[in-house]
């Protein structure tokens, strides 16, 4: 039997992000996990020099709303793959004046308004409280950022990404209280990936693409599809550039701590682990049993 192509790198495309041209050797694989099947079939090729596989979030054609989304199978799946870096592509609204639609951002904090999803990989008898303080790496940030500025976008590095679960836009109080959190984006799609991402040991960033100013501004017109699309299809040229850039660049080795996230969070006396969970869970946690 023919072994499971690998690569290092994942990319998750989100809205208008559904395929990346150029891969050399591109090969799609279906990939089932003990969590489900994952959005679409993964595809795995070379981009850049680096071993990438990339999986569209919604699916291809954008089938699956934001809260029908199986992030686990997601996350699962590109681990399995070999994957150490996961970089996020995400449409969000603007809360901020100064960030306007068509700029990027590379958020480095995350505020979860999400109710519906399932949020970690562990439970069924193993209880694992991981750090989330920093829910992005600084290091895979700092390079896509970089690689955002070098398009020649305007680009903010930092701010506060808000996950709402969708999948209708805000009413126009809550979009006015999110903004007196002192949140900078909003999104659906955030949480729990950057959750499940840090449980998997993963390297994590989102590359944020502003196509709208949500429902808040009183001198736009409230946030459409429309409006959402026709700013996306000018968002994702420079996003496909940026992924090159910042894969060209990325270096050999992880120097962060993300790869150990799990080496002092299991909680559960390790003989009191069932063994059906213990096996299920091996590709996450089999190192420290």
């Amino acid at each position: 039997m023919a072994s499971m192509p690998s690569a290092t790198v994942g990319v998750i495309g989100g809205s208008g992000l559904y395929q990346i041209e150029g891969m050399r050797g591109a090969t799609e694989v279906a990939v089932s996990t003990p969590f489900g099947e994952p959005s679409d079939q993964i595809v795995i090729g070379e981009l850049a020099g680096t071993r990438v596989a990339f999986l569209p979030r919604h699916g291809r054609g954008h089938r699956i709303g934001p809260s029908e989304i199986n992030f686990r199978a997601n996350v699962y799946a590109l681990k399995s793959l070999g994957v150490e870096r996961l970089i996020s592509v995400s449409a969000v609204g603007s809360m901020r004046e100064d960030i306007h639609p068509l700029d990027l951002v590379v958020p480095d904090q995350i505020f979860d308004r999400t109710v519906l999803r399932a949020r970690t990989f562990f439970g069924d008898g193993v209880v694992v409280h991981v750090g989330m303080a920093q829910p992005y790496c600084a290091e895979l940030s700092d390079v896509v950022a970089r690689a955002a500025e070098a398009t020649g976008r305007t680009v903010h590095r930092g701010g506060t990404y808000i996950c709402i679960e969708g999948p209708q836009f805000s009413t126009r109080a809550e979009s006015r209280i999110y903004r007196q959190w002192g949140v900078d984006v909003i999104g659906m799609t955030a949480m729990p990936e950057a959750r499940l991402a840090r449980e998997a040991e993963l390297c994590y960033t989102t590359l944020a693409l502003a196509t709208d100013y949500d429902v808040w501004h009183e001198s736009e017109e409230p946030v459409t599809v429309e409006q959402v699309n026709a700013n996306l299809a000018k968002n994702v040229d420079a996003a496909k550039e940026t992924l090159r850039r910042a894969l060209a660049a990325l270096p050999p080795t992880r120097g962060c701590g993300c790869g150990a996230a799990l080496a002092h969070s299991i909680v559960t006396q390790r003989d009191r682990i069932p063994p059906a969970t213990r096996q299920k869970l091996e590709l996450l946690v089999g190192k420290y049993l």
